[in-house]
């Protein structure tokens, strides 16, 4: 089934593009006798496990199925924009409904207001979606899904959270399934 391949695959990745993605990889520095500092030779932060931010039980009354449980997803770590994702798969009567992915971008400077705009501009129709985190954006793939991302500062760090699910599922469906997601960040 297409649109279940879907969700999960842009869940996991499609979000961590939207951390500036048209940045290109830093040369690699020249050797030095100085040690890094702490903030650059440190590991990443941990990614909160998305399905800890978002319940089956919530997703499956904005759908209107009973018994959705949760799974963690796929994780990806993008090197070039620093960002680190990990999503939480949604299922209910016998098929997924949907993905959340929170991505952090440890380390990137990009601002809420820019990572709205960079998905704003690789998808068309989309629209701002307001009163979920410091920025949000809703978009349909048509045929295969909808999407609800939303951006926020978390601790210092910049942090999209999205959710994907099938292209019938609306803007007023999504937002306060995203809005938990983020508040809980």
């Amino acid at each position: 089934m297409r649109t279940k391949r879907g969700i999960v695959a842009i869940a996991a990745l499609a979000f961590l593009a939207a951390g500036c993605s048209d940045e290109k990889p830093a040369a690699a520095p020249a050797p030095s006798s100085t040690p890094a500092p702490a903030s650059l030779s440190a590991p990443m932060a941990e990614v909160k496990e998305p399905c800890s931010l978002l319940s089956g039980e919530a997703v499956g009354k904005a759908i209107s199925v009973e018994g959705v449980t949760s799974k963690p997803g796929p994780s990806q770590t993008d090197p070039v924009n620093k960002g680190q994702s990990k999503t939480c798969v949604f299922s209910g009567g016998g098929k997924e409904v949907g993905a959340l992915a929170a991505t952090r971008y440890e380390g990137n400077k990009v601002t809420p207001a820019e990572m709205i705009a960079s998905i704003k501009t690789k998808k068309a129709g989309a629209v701002e979606v307001p009163g979920v985190g410091e920025g949000a954006v809703y978009y349909t793939e048509p045929g295969t899904t909808a999407t609800l991302a939303a951006a926020k500062i978390v601790g210092g760090v910049p942090t999209l959270v999205s959710y994907v699910g099938p292209d019938k599922m609306t803007q007023e469906m999504m937002a306060p399934l995203v809005k938990q997601a983020v508040d809980a960040q």
